[in-house]
């Protein structure tokens, strides 16, 4: 009998996890078929071997605002969010979709800028920001930063959604879609440049994209909206510059993570760039001199730790 108690004892030991503490990093992202997504999927490798014991996941989400209130419950380690969702949440601003300041946000880095882009259907007749009134447009997912973005360059341009003919919340992948099923006439996505979901569109349809010139994007009236332009050859058949709006792009972390980790997120980030660069061209635009830029929440301390340790912070 002892010695079946001594088999089961071990039996029990072999399937109790072991006396180092497991670390789980959740990394909240967007849709499959944006930047986020495969950015985020590269983190995740790329952690796995950085920091000690951690067991990370990629989770699909809504994006920013999504990611902001699930990182404020507890519910991930690590997000993507454009700098005007995380004013908005650090303020508490309704309008952004915040019923509360969402204080327990901290910040990692900024990292590369998304640009509006938007793409209108052959043969719809749009070739200004005005002519989406009547039109049926995708403003990206409820919760998400591109639904907030939409909002503020309809506003500057004078429409609102209930001047649309029809307003679609789909991901990016499910709008491109519907353009080419002839559903839609223009989906807005807020994005890095080579989208994959706009490169698909462009090289199946004869879709265009539509210009958002600066004094449309003054109007918006708030900072972290700067003039920008999608060069030439940025996709297939673009032959000529595209003026638009780009927006900073963060990743931030929450209260309750460990210095040791955020300092781990961080380091491993900056350390191994050239792989976020063979995921995705939107990451060519990372850098240790613009990490800082515009950050609108407090560094989380593990984060601050390692800007010391390489002289960015006094």
């Amino acid at each position: 009998m002892r010695a079946i108690f001594l088999a089961l004892a071990a039996l029990l030991a072999l399937l109790r996890p072991s006396s180092a503490e497991e670390t789980v990093i959740t990394i909240l992202t967007g849709s499959p078929s944006g930047v986020y997504y495969p950015l985020g999927g590269a983190l995740s490798s790329i952690y796995a071997k950085a920091i000690p014991g951690a067991r990370v996941t990629v989770q699909a989400t809504a994006g920013s605002v999504e990611n902001l209130k699930l990182l404020e419950a507890g519910d991930g380690e690590i997000g993507f969010t454009l700098g005007d969702a995380l004013t908005d949440a650090w303020a508490g601003n309704s309008d952004g979709g915040f019923k509360a300041p969402l204080h327990k946000l901290r910040g990692i880095a900024a990292i590369y800028r998304n640009f509006i882009q938007i793409v209108a259907r052959a043969g719809s007749g749009i070739a200004a920001v005005t002519d989406l009134k009547g039109k049926r447009v995708s403003v990206g997912a409820r919760g998400s930063g591109t639904a907030l973005n939409a909002a503020a360059i309809l506003k500057a341009a004078g429409l609102t959604f209930d001047d649309l003919g029809s307003v679609d919340y789909s991901p990016f992948g499910t709008a491109v879609r519907l353009i080419e099923k002839g559903e839609l006439d223009v989906t807005l996505q807020s994005a890095g440049l080579g989208a994959e979901s706009i490169r698909h569109l462009l090289a199946s349809t004869q879709s265009t994209l539509v210009p958002l010139p600066p004094d449309v994007v003054a109007k918006i009236g708030n900072p972290v909206y700067v003039p920008a332009i999608i060069p030439a050859g940025t996709y297939n058949g673009q032959t000529a510059d595209v003026p638009t709006a780009s927006v900073i792009n963060f990743l931030v972390t929450r209260e309750g993570v460990s210095d040791d980790v955020a300092y781990g997120i961080t380091k491993s980030l900056f350390e191994k760039l050239d792989q976020l660069v063979q995921t995705h061209p939107a990451a060519q635009e990372i850098s240790l001199k613009n990490a800082l830029t515009g950050m609108p929440v407090p560094l989380h301390p593990g984060a601050e730790r390692y800007y010391r340790e390489i002289g960015m912070l006094k």
